[in-house]
């Protein structure tokens, strides 16, 4: 092509330039296409293989959220449930170097790992506490049924309504005792693997969901750990209180852990805002 007709202003140079313009608008950054990212989503197996029970699930736990705070008034707790595990003890090999003018914060690559602790916290949703954390190295079942106990023993006489989800854990044969002892319960719990109410996660989880107890468990879909409360609070707790820390120890972690949960008692305690009602998100 001659450059200089190209570039002129002639009518044949102008039809070319037409021809060559793109035939579209731009994209905005909002709409763009980005082939090089990618993004995961999961479906619930119960959504998937049972819609209308975990519709059901759904609106069972929003109700259960609604009727907390007059359900505390009236003597009955409801505590969303849940383990953060693998929490690391790191210790950065040089200080972090603070923000200034011109420059963020800058925090030192590697580090040294200590070891890990595990937290199982119970939020009480009518008043946003944090209650009776455990913290230790592991979260078998005999750990969560004695967390569970600890939970109870901050008002022993009152009812309780545990949101949680379907961990093998949460439906053991020691909560299942832990539960029958507490409410005064001396029918024959049977054989765990053989017979009776201990025979199966089936039979255990019926036993502890049953409305006539004064201890009783509501479970998340599963797939649905979104609808725990307790994980809002989790992640509350990785931004203000471990996500920038540095740890000498794993006792230093877990005396972090611990000041952390009284002052948020203290100063941050607040019930959350659950706007969601159980209607399908789609709708």
């Amino acid at each position: 092509m001659d450059a200089q007709r190209a570039c002129s202003g002639s009518h044949e140079a102008g039809d070319r330039r037409d021809h060559l313009a793109p035939t579209h608008r731009p994209l905005s950054k909002k709409n763009a296409i980005r082939p090089d990212k990618s993004q995961y989503w999961l479906t619930s197996r119960d959504k998937l293989e049972n819609p209308e029970q975990f519709e059901d699930d759904v609106r069972t736990i929003c109700k259960t959220y609604a009727d907390a705070p007059a359900l505390h008034e009236a003597g009955t707790h409801v505590v969303s449930v849940d383990e953060k595990t693998g929490i690391q003890a790191r210790e950065r090999l040089h200080p972090t170097k603070p923000t200034r003018p011109g420059l963020i914060e800058r925090r030192e690559f590697e580090y040294v790992r200590h070891g890990t602790l595990c937290l199982i916290a119970s939020f009480l949703v009518a008043t946003g506490k944090s209650i009776a954390p455990t913290i230790g190295p592991t979260r078998t079942e005999a750990d969560f049924a004695e967390h569970i106990g600890h939970t109870i023993d901050t008002d022993p006489d009152a009812g309780w309504i545990v949101v949680l989800d379907q961990l093998n854990t949460h439906k053991s044969e020691a909560l299942v005792r832990l539960v029958a002892q507490r409410c005064g319960i001396d029918t024959d719990l049977g054989i765990k693997g053989r017979a009776g109410i201990l025979e199966s996660m089936a039979t255990r989880r019926k036993f502890l969901e049953d409305p006539a107890h004064r201890i009783r468990f509501v479970y998340t879909p599963r797939h649905a750990s979104w609808m725990n409360q307790v994980e809002i609070w989790f992640s509350i707790l990785v931004r203000r209180a471990l996500k920038r820390a540095s740890f000498e120890s794993v006792a230093d972690l877990r005396a972090r852990l611990e000041k952390f949960i009284d002052y948020f008692n203290a100063v941050l305690a607040k019930p959350f805002r659950w706007t969601y009602a159980g209607k399908p998100l789609h709708a």
